[in-house]
């Protein structure tokens, strides 16, 4: 592992970014000098894929952002909780969120028992100072965790100070026909647990209504998936906000408002990001929409140099 940290966090050329550690930003009021009362923006390590998890933490780094949401997925890195403090101590940002290995391409990330799954989740959250672990509804065919999954949420969760946030996700549609691949539902607004993330991708896909679910969550409301997506249906886009459908901006405006307590988290799509100067122009685009909207002060070239 020490190769892997090697190769991973210090390329040739690399440098930590200004201020030391992450704790140290933190305590001075986080980054570009912002309040502690402000709302902290952090960058989805899957928003650099195909790139590694490592690639993350330089570009949040490097254009500004608050803290990184960790996607645990077949990369290394993302798995192992020491590679990823070592990450966070050398870039100076923090892991303010973990997202459970609960997608169809991470089935055997940390084995297959999802309870498993989701106890070291929250587990790696605390040993890394993150207050959000985020969890999918369970698939339709994993049916004890189905019929577990509420009781079982709110005996976990009185075990743990981290937030176990339940993501919305949406029904699949073919030939006119709606089939449910989630439960006991797709959406969290209908399902008995505490605390719930809202992706604005995934709102799009399920044709919902962004601001009518954060109104019926209220305080249940405890983090967010700023991505925008153009139309109902699949693919679940996740376009830098702004260039959908979706009302990305009506949303941040209403935060404050709500007393929201949370992170807002760009979990974009830069896949088809033709070079790193392109991926790197759509991150730095989302980090100024979100604060834009947020009525946050802008950090106009991060916290290492320019963009490219």
């Amino acid at each position: 592992m020490g190769q892997v940290w090697g190769a991973a966090t210090e390329p040739a050329g690399a440098r930590p970014a200004t201020g030391s550690s992450a704790s140290k930003r933190l305590a001075s009021g986080g980054a570009g000098g912002r309040p502690d009362s402000a709302i902290p923006i952090a960058l989805s390590t899957a928003a650099v894929f195909p790139e590694r998890t490592a690639d993350a933490f330089e570009a949040a780094a490097r254009l500004g952002y608050d803290g990184v949401e960790v996607m645990v997925t077949a990369d290394p890195v993302s798995q192992d909780p020491e590679v990823l403090r070592r990450l966070s101590d050398y870039h100076g940002v923090p892991v303010l969120a973990v997202h459970a290995p609960c997608l169809l391409i991470t089935q055997r990330v940390w084995g297959k028992e999802p309870w498993g799954k989701l106890l070291r989740s929250a587990q790696v959250a605390s040993s890394l100072g993150a207050k959000v672990v985020v969890v999918h509804p369970p698939f339709r065919w994993q049916r004890e965790y189905v019929r577990d999954f509420e009781a079982g949420l709110a005996r976990m969760s009185a075990e743990t100070d981290v937030i176990l946030a339940v993501e919305n996700l949406y029904p699949l549609r073919a030939g006119g026909a709606e089939f449910a691949a989630y439960a006991p539902h797709w959406n969290p607004v209908e399902l008995d647990c505490q605390h719930v993330t809202i992706d604005l991708s995934h709102t799009a896909v399920s044709d919902s209504d962004a601001l009518e679910m954060a109104g019926q969550l209220g305080g249940r409301l405890a983090h967010v998936h700023m991505a925008d997506g153009a139309r109902p249906g699949l693919p679940d886009e996740h376009l830098v906000p702004g260039r959908g459908t979706q009302p990305c901006a009506e949303l941040l405006e209403r935060l404050p408002a709500m007393g929201y307590g949370g992170t807002v988290v760009l979990e974009v799509s830069t896949r088809r990001a033709l070079s790193g100067e392109e991926r790197y122009a759509d991150l730095a685009e989302s980090l100024a929409f979100a604060r834009k909207h947020l009525q946050l002060p802008s950090v106009a070239a991060g916290r290492s140099g320019a963009v490219g």
